[in-house]
C-alpha cells in the first residue's frame, strides 16, 4: 500500500486542502519547491494537487526514482514536473517559464547528516538558498518562502518559557553541530538582504520538530527513531535521560501552518509553526509511543557519531501565537498525532 491508498493519510490531505484560505491566490499559478520528496515538501505537493486549482508544480530533487514512487498518483500528468537538481548548483532554466511561487525546503535535517556532512548542511542552507533566491529574482516570482527551523533560537537562556519570533538564544558557532542552526540563521539574514536589495517578497516558516506518515525512513532524529520502533512494535530506545523539553508538530498541521504563512503572511516576517499541546519531554514522548503498543522504554548510550549530531538545547518551546493571529489552528496534539502517525505507517509498511 502507498500513501495515496491509505484512507487516514488522504483524510489529512483533504483536511488541509479544505481549509478556509485564500486559495484563489494559487489558482492557475506555478509553484517550484526544493526538497519536494521530503517529509514536509511531499505533503505540501499532495495538498496542492488534491486541491485541483490548476496549479503547476515544479518538484526539484536529486532522486527521480524516489520522486516517481512518492508521487505515483500524479507522475506523468501536466500538473507535476520533476526537475533533477542539486540546490547547491545554479538552476538552469531548461524550458521552465515564469514561476509564481518558490519554496526552499531542501535541507539536511537530521543528526547523522549534521555529524557526517556538515559542509553539505551549510552549503544547502546558504548556497542552495542563494541559488533559489537568484532564480526567483530573475523570474519576478510573486512570493518566496524559506523553510527555517526552531534551531535558530539556540539554547534557552533561562529568561523565557517560550521562544517568540524575536528571541535569540545562545549558539556556540565554533562547533561542528553549529553547521545547521547557524546556516539557518544566515539564511534568514540572506532573505532580508534580498528583500532590501532586490525588492523581493519573502516569508519565513520556522518549523519545529515535525513528525508524521511522510517521514523519511533514513531520518535519524530521536522522534523518527521512536516512531520506527513504534511501528515495528518494539521497545522504544532512549539515548539520554530524556529531560529535554521540545515543541513538536504533526505534518498535516505543519503544512497547514506553512500555507497560512505563504498565503496570508506579511513580507519579511518569520512565523513559528507550533502549539503548546504538542510540547513534551523526550522521555514522556518515548513513553507515549511505547504505550500505544504496550511496550516499554529502554535506555542506551549513543555512539560518538550519533552524539555529535544531537542538539545541545535542553528546552525549546516555540510560541505559535503570531501564526494563530493569521487564523491558523492545529488539529492534532502530540498524542493524537502520534497515534495517527503510527497507525498510518503500520498500514502502509
Amino acid at each position: 500500500m502507498n500513501l495515496y491508498e491509505n484512507q487516514k493519510y488522504m483524510e489529512d490531505v483533504r483536511y488541509v486542502a479544505g481549509l478556509k484560505l485564500p486559495w484563489e491566490k494559487l489558482e492557475g499559478k506555478s509553484i517550484m519547491l526544493s526538497g519536494a520528496t521530503g517529509q514536509i515538501g511531499s505533503f505540501f505537493v499532495d495538498v496542492i494537487l488534491e486541491k485541483d486549482i490548476g496549479c503547476k508544480i515544479y518538484a526539484l530533487g536529486r532522486n527521480e526514482e524516489r520522486a516517481k514512487n512518492r508521487f505515483s498518483k500524479y507522475w506523468g500528468t501536466p500538473c507535476l514536473e520533476f526537475i533533477p537538481y542539486d540546490v547547491k548548483c545554479p538552476i538552469k532554466n531548461d524550458g521552465v517559464g515564469s514561476v509564481d511561487f518558490i519554496l526552499h525546503l531542501a535541507s539536511n535535517t537530521h543528526p547523522l547528516q549534521y555529524a557526517t556532512d556538515p559542509i553539505g548542511t551549510i552549503t544547502t542552507n546558504i548556497m542552495g538558498l542563494t541559488n533559489m533566491l537568484d532564480f526567483a529574482a530573475e523570474h519576478n516570482t510573486e512570493r518566496f518562502m524559506f523553510a527555517s527551523s526552531n534551531e535558530i533560537y539556540g539554547e534557552n537562556r533561562g529568561d523565557s518559557e517560550f521562544f517568540a519570533e524575536d528571541y535569540c538564544g545562545y549558539i556556540d558557532c565554533n562547533t561542528l553541530r553549529a553547521a545547521y542552526p547557524e546556516s539557518k540563521r544566515c539564511g534568514e539574514a540572506l532573505c532580508q538582504a534580498y528583500i532590501s536589495q532586490k525588492g523581493m517578497d519573502v516569508v519565513i516558516s520556522r518549523f519545529t520538530r515535525t513528525y508524521g506518515p511522510t517521514m523519511l525512513q533514513t531520518d535519524t532524529k530521536a522522534i523518527s527513531q521512536f516512531v520506527k520502533k513504534g511501528v515495528a512494535g518494539e521497545d522504544i530506545v532512549l539515548k539520554s535521560a530524556g529531560t529535554q523539553l521540545y515543541s513538536y508538530e504533526y505534518a498535516a498541521d505543519s503544512v497547514s501552518g506553512m500555507l497560512y504563512i505563504l498565503l496570508c503572511g506579511e513580507n519579511g516576517q518569520a512565523y513559528n509553526i507550533a502549539d503548546e499541546d504538542s510540547d513534551i519531554t523526550l522521555k514522556d514522548l518515548a513513553e507515549t509511543i511505547a504505550s500505544i503498543n504496550g511496550r516499554k522504554v529502554v535506555f542506551e548510550i549513543p555512539d560518538a557519531v550519533e552524539a555529535a549530531g544531537y542538539s545541545k538545547a535542553t528546552k525549546a518551546r516555540l510560541d505559535g501565537h503570531k501564526l494563530m493571529q493569521l487564523g491558523w489552528m492545529p488539529r492534532y496534539n502530540i498524542k493524537t498525532g502520534m497515534e495517527r502517525t503510527i497507525g498510518i505507517l503500520k498500514e502502509i509498511l
